[in-house]
């Protein structure tokens, strides 16, 4: 399998088929998704956890965001994995359950699954050493600072004023603006090489070149996919944070614990549906740039599935 250049056009398309995938079988679709979406909270939870039973103060508490990184580098890429593969398979029409998202982890694919992450991870640790070194002059003590005063706010148990967070130093604002570019085109890098080894049973070297090319050949649809994902999320996160305005200032006339009662299902939702959407779109990327030729002719699902031309909820 060679990498193929494809339109710009291609780049709503898979936003579009993200937002579709699953409809061959959602039950196997939705449900494997579920379970990584549930699976990933849990670096979130334990930092919570750790931050309120034990008052970590900010180097610490970086140290452990430092170390649960370290481990979803190596864990991340087989559940992303095992989620392409119940993916291919409805798509495909084969049989497919949510627990066949960890058959990759006992297949002999785990090991160049594994090595694909490390070698990403390392790729984005490299980068970001890269970019503060050259451009983030003060962005690491800013950033400790508003991470210490965020964290004595937590544990204020009485109300107080806000302290005034620091001036972001001058720096920053070309930083994030690379940060964005090595981001977005670091994730089709990811996407598309995952891809190649999960489904495409390619070498993790053969499938980082692959990521890396296919990625500079498809350049336009990439920043088509990345803008409309981008436009689509803040939309989202907007109607999301009325909804919970509404939800929050209506249950705290019955009790101030109802609205996170009544929230967190619908938080929960949402992270299911950009997980969805992300992980069908990495689908279709990788389908249309490296996948099986007769796949990417196709364009959409396997015959039957129905008309990936229009969004479907």
């Amino acid at each position: 399998m060679t990498t193929r250049t494809v339109g710009a056009g291609h780049g709503w398309k898979w936003i579009v088929q993200g937002v579709n995938v699953g409809r061959a079988n959602p039950r196997a679709v939705y449900g494997a998704t579920a379970i990584v979406a549930l699976l990933a909270l849990i670096p979130n939870v334990l930092q919570a956890v750790a931050q309120i039973a034990f008052g970590l103060d900010a180097n610490t508490q970086v140290m452990l965001i430092g170390a649960t990184s370290l481990v979803s580098i190596i864990v991340y890429p087989l559940l992303i994995a095992g989620v392409l593969h119940v993916i291919d398979a409805a798509e495909h029409g084969r049989p497919a359950q949510p627990t066949d998202v960890f058959a990759v982890f006992t297949g002999g694919n785990a090991g160049r699954l594994i090595g694909f992450g490390v070698l990403m991870g390392a790729l984005y640790i490299a980068t970001f050493y890269a970019l503060v070194s050259a451009f983030g002059d003060g962005v690491v003590d800013w950033y400790m600072q508003v991470l210490t005063i965020s964290q004595e706010m937590s544990t204020q148990t009485g109300p107080a004023t806000p302290p005034d967070l620091p001036l972001p130093p001058a720096g920053i604002a070309p930083l994030m603006a690379l940060a964005i570019f090595f981001g977005v085109y670091y994730a089709t890098v990811y996407a598309i090489g995952l891809g190649q080894v999960a489904l495409g049973d390619r070498p993790v070297l053969q499938a980082f070149t692959d990521g890396l090319g296919g990625a500079l050949r498809n350049v336009l649809p990439v920043v088509v996919a990345a803008a409309i994902a981008m436009a689509g999320g803040f939309a989202l996160m907007l109607a999301f944070a009325m909804v919970v305005t509404i939800i929050s200032v209506v249950a705290s006339l019955v009790h101030p614990g109802l609205a996170a009662l009544l929230v967190l299902p619908l938080y929960l939702i949402l992270l299911l549906i950009l997980y969805i959407v992300m992980f069908g779109a990495m689908y279709a990327m990788w389908r249309d740039v490296c996948g099986p030729q007769d796949d990417a002719s196709a364009g959409g699902p396997a015959p039957g599935a129905g008309d990936n031309s229009r969004i479907e909820l």
